[in-house]
């Protein structure tokens, strides 16, 4: 599951001012957690398939190179920016009476011309856009034979991400939910039915059938939105609406920025990686797969609170706001740092279990899980810089401050990456990310007291002290089991083992060491809903006007902030 899920039933509230009611808001939660979870274990289906299939070689770097397309356009088009600018102004709409099918009609058509104008130049331009990326790769024209594909999905997925905005402004969430269920099943079955006669290529045409795929699922919903809506609208005439998409713009653009640094220290891995040996993006994209997955289910506490964390900040009570923000931070960093540990005690068996069959050798599981381990190192960072994240962009006004800090970041892996990786090759570019994303979350944690709420500094610093010594402890209790049973007992069994004492030695060393953030918790247990302002009578800010429902205080209801790289 992702930020969606949470996304569609913030949205819900917003649209109806509060009057949806909660079994229905459960319902439609519960509905977009299944579909999206299924398709997140379709996403992650689809990497087992490519790397049986073929491997991890010149021609998976070739279609990685192309697969930046999709990773970058996705949040803008579908997650982030869309969400931000057409959500709002659609609620707006149907508030004042409004009918959909005029808005429709003039925005759809001029949006689709423009993305297709970008489509059509990306195609043209295949052959420069791989040199840019990967100067270096091997396998340049299967390269550009993808890219020339994949840009398809600049289109669909703008398609897609204004049906997708637009029905859930509807309340309508289950064909958005569904979108990346189809997306995925649509690369699936294209690459079982033309692997073996066009290679990896059978991947990009999948990735392009598979973004109509998501346009087609929302069809049928769109479509009865459009029949239900008013023939008229009503609304304050152009130049409301012409403020309305301003506004709308000024309140995605920082997130977009962010969005697009954030997906840019892919860029420099496959950049700096195309000069290695084929297989080298590969051995990346694989080992960072597997080790974002405990980073994205951690992130889904904060994504859960993130609409309680919004309304705090509506309210002006920026003491909940901070104890909101240690507490999330708390109980995340013991997932992810937990999971850190067991990812570096014993990676070669986690690689080999899920990837070393087919065309996937012991060689390449050798390099992935070396690779791996390194990646694990960042893994607090990633899951603090998407906490950090939703604190600032939870505040009335938009915010500057993660993209300024992420382009920081990105500044050392990008020279990190650039002195090291013709030594030490990917080992280099995993330690590069690691610290570029560390330095980022550190500094974006340090700013929230000034930028967004009094949290204790300090004392966050302590507790995570205390967890990551504990995560130290439990990685050498796993690299001794991992040590002692060695080829004694199948990889299955050593990982169940594994996991078990990883588990146990790290929550004994939590109590020993930190009684204190163990009480943390507990309180946060044992508090319940009743202190946040949701459940509280007066909804006014400090200025008297009335929040908005949902918790979405600048309006964008709908809108979460960017994980990065995903399974999807």
């Amino acid at each position: 599951m992702t930020a969606a899920s949470a996304s569609a039933s913030a949205s819900a509230k917003a649209a109806s001012g509060g009057n949806f009611a909660g079994s229905s808001v459960g319902r439609a939660a519960a509905l977009s957690g299944v579909l999206i979870a299924a398709g997140t274990g379709l996403g992650f289906l689809r990497d087992l398939q490519m790397a049986h299939l073929f491997g991890a070689s010149g021609s998976t770097d070739a279609f990685l190179v192309a697969w930046t397309i999709p990773e970058t356009v996705s949040p803008l088009l579908i997650e982030d920016a869309m969400a931000l600018l057409m959500i709002p102004a659609v609620t707006r709409l149907l508030a004042r009476g409004g009918g959909l099918r005029p808005l429709v009609g003039t925005t759809l058509p001029r949006m689709i011309l423009g993305l297709s104008v970008v489509t059509v130049a990306l195609m043209a331009a295949a052959p420069i856009l791989v040199d840019a990326l990967a100067p270096g790769l091997t396998e340049r024209d299967p390269a550009i034979r993808c890219v020339r594909l994949t840009a398809i999905t600049v289109v669909t997925f703008g398609v897609a991400g204004f049906m997708s905005a637009t029905l859930r402004a509807h309340h309508r969430f289950g064909p958005p939910a569904a979108i990346y269920l189809a997306y995925n099943v649509g690369i699936l079955a294209l690459i079982a039915g033309l692997s073996g006669a066009v290679g990896v290529t059978s991947a990009a045409i999948g990735v392009a059938c598979g973004s109509v795929l998501m346009v087609v699922v929302q069809g049928p919903a769109f479509v009865r939105c459009l029949r239900e809506s008013r023939p008229g609208i009503v609304d304050g005439g152009p130049v409301q609406r012409d403020v309305d998409v301003w506004v709308g713009l000024a309140a995605a653009a920082p997130v977009v920025v962010y969005t697009v640094t954030r997906q840019a220290q892919v860029f420099v891995e496959r950049f700096f990686g195309s000069e290695l040996a084929a297989g080298s993006i590969s051995h990346l994209n694989y080992a960072q797969k597997v080790a974002q997955v405990p980073m994205i289910l951690s992130l889904l506490i904060v994504t859960v609170t993130f609409p309680r964390l919004a309304r705090a900040s509506a309210d002006g009570d920026t003491r909940l706001v901070a104890r909101r923000i240690q507490q999330d931070l708390a109980v995340a960093s013991a997932m992810v740092l937990a999971a850190t540990a067991f990812l570096i005690a014993f990676a070669p068996v986690v690689i080999k279990v899920l990837f070393e069959h087919g065309e996937f050798t012991a060689a390449d599981t050798r390099s992935t899980a070396s690779v791996m381990r390194v990646y694990a190192l960042g893994l607090w960072g990633q899951m603090a810089v998407g906490l950090a994240t939703r604190a600032f962009f939870a505040q009335r006004r938009p915010t500057w401050r993660p993209a300024a800090v992420l382009f920081g970041g990105l500044a050392v892996t990008a020279a990190i990456g650039g002195a090291f990786a013709a030594s030490a090759g990917t080992v280099a570019l995993a330690a590069a990310n690691a610290a570029g994303i560390t330095l980022a979350a550190v500094l974006l944690l340090a700013g929230l007291r000034a930028g967004v709420a009094p949290v204790a500094v300090r004392r966050i610093a302590a507790d995570v002290a205390r967890l990551v010594l504990a995560a130290a402890g439990a990685c050498a209790a796993g690299v001794a089991v991992a040590g002692a049973s060695g080829g004694r007992m199948p990889p299955i069994v050593q990982l169940a083992a594994g996991g078990l004492v990883t588990a146990a030695v790290f929550a004994v060393l939590i109590v020993l060491a930190g009684p204190g953030l163990v009480a943390s918790w507990r309180g946060r247990i044992e508090s319940g809903e009743t202190s946040e302002p949701a459940d509280r009578t007066d909804t006014s800010d400090r200025t008297g006007a009335p929040a908005p429902a949902g918790g979405d205080p600048a309006g964008a209801a709908g809108a979460d902030v960017p994980l990065g790289r995903s399974l999807r």
